[in-house]
């Protein structure tokens, strides 16, 4: 590292006590196959990939694949400049429209990324300490970055409550002054694979003149009867205020959204620093989004939750989401059981703190449509043959 010896010796110090504490991270090369298969990890043999975010198996769905193809060969790969200049294309408007009528909102604006666009919600709606921001502790890191920014940058109150505890969250508004009050939380959470009380939080927000940011990244395509995330299975679509998604989990895609009314839209599009100061999506990604949307059908949904059934029947216990955490407790046990699985032919992620609490690392399950069901047993099979049951999957060690 050519640098300062100050920074250098700083640098050095950070790697250091990441590797004593086991918490450096690495990347591997994984090269996709088709569906659910890939290469990697200096493999001799394909591997069952159960670390995907494909819900539904829609990034090699061949329509997606030939429509993105097209527009590329057409157009070009570039989107050429941000939307406010020139990226912004009918192609993205199209995509914005449908993406709106999903969530059953007025209107929608594309972003970068969800991390992105959770970083714009927070920092256009919580710009003063007249805004209080009303937070799960379990919520995506996205969330907890856009609040912290909000709080330490424009002085908003953040208050941070238990993990899908309601009671303390009905005290917290109760107790705030703050003119406005924003509740921000995950449907589908990522990392433990339960989904929120929307029904419960979306009566808090009529109780208490607040707005509801819901972040449905994991549950669009996923839930509801048109795959329109937690909020439609809830019947209070309505009732959320800034329905956050992303292209690149059950979509396959890339790139994130926010559907909410026409003014709260306006307001995102003009203060909403990360999408402003973002270059726009390229248009085979646009393409491959919308064409992602017409191949999410109900049969597609089904396959998804068959094999949820499967494996939860196969572990012993009912499962109400395609992620599935596996709780091992010390991040040197996950590491092992994830080596272990890969060796077995499954690459299932070892998960650690930070990303989960200390002492909760954990393999983390993600189910496909595009899953072959007897790999979903065979799964199965190989954890319990490694000691792990249901006991496990609901977090008692």
């Amino acid at each position: 590292m050519r640098a300062s010896p100050r920074w250098r010796a700083w640098v050095e110090r950070c790697v250091d006590d990441l590797h004593s504490r086991r918490l450096n991270r690495s990347l591997d090369a994984v090269s996709p196959i088709e569906g659910t298969a890939a290469a990697g990890h200096a493999a001799s043999r394909l591997l069952h990939l159960f670390a995907t975010n494909d819900y539904l198996g829609l990034s090699t769905h061949p329509a997606v694949r030939a429509t993105a193809a097209a527009v590329a060969a057409a157009h070009g790969c570039g989107p050429r400049a941000s939307a406010l200049v020139c990226g912004h294309t009918p192609q993205h408007r199209e995509l914005e429209r449908e993406l709106a009528a999903l969530k059953q909102a007025e209107a929608a604006l594309l972003f970068p990324t969800g991390y992105a666009a959770n970083l714009a919600v927070l920092g256009a709606l919580a710009d003063s300490s007249e805004c209080a921001i009303f937070s799960d502790a379990l919520n995506h890191a996205s969330l907890v970055d856009g609040a912290r920014l909000a709080a330490r940058g424009a002085g908003a109150a953040l208050h941070v409550y238990r993990h899908g505890d309601l009671t303390q969250l009905r005290a917290l508004l109760r107790a705030s002054d703050a003119p406005r009050k924003l509740i921000v939380s995950d449907s589908l959470f990522s990392m433990d694979g339960d989904v929120a009380d929307v029904r419960g939080l979306s009566q808090l927000r009529d109780e208490h003149g607040a707005l509801l940011c819901l972040d449905e990244a994991h549950a669009t395509l996923v839930l509801g009867a048109h795959g329109g995330g937690a909020a439609e299975a809830a019947g209070v679509a309505s009732r959320v205020d800034l329905h956050v998604g992303t292209l690149s989990k059950a979509f396959g895609a890339h790139g994130g959204f926010v559907a909410c009314a026409a003014p709260l839209r306006e307001l995102l599009l003009s203060r909403g620093r990360p999408g402003v100061y973002s270059t726009a999506l390229p248009l085979p990604v646009i393409a491959a989004a919308r064409a992602a949307l017409s191949a999410a059908t109900p049969a597609v949904r089904a396959r998804l939750w068959h094999n949820v059934a499967e494996f939860g029947a196969a572990m012993g216990c009912t499962l109400t989401s395609p992620i599935v955490p596996i709780i091992v407790g010390e991040s040197s046990e996950a590491l092992a059981a994830s080596a272990r699985l890969l060796r077995a032919g499954f690459h299932v992620p070892a998960i650690r703190p930070p990303t989960v609490p200390r002492g909760t690392a954990r393999l983390r399950v993600a189910l496909s449509a595009a899953h072959d069901p007897e790999a979903v047993r065979a799964l199965a099979r190989e954890l319990a043959a490694m000691g792990f049951t249901s006991k496990n999957i609901h977090g008692r060690l």
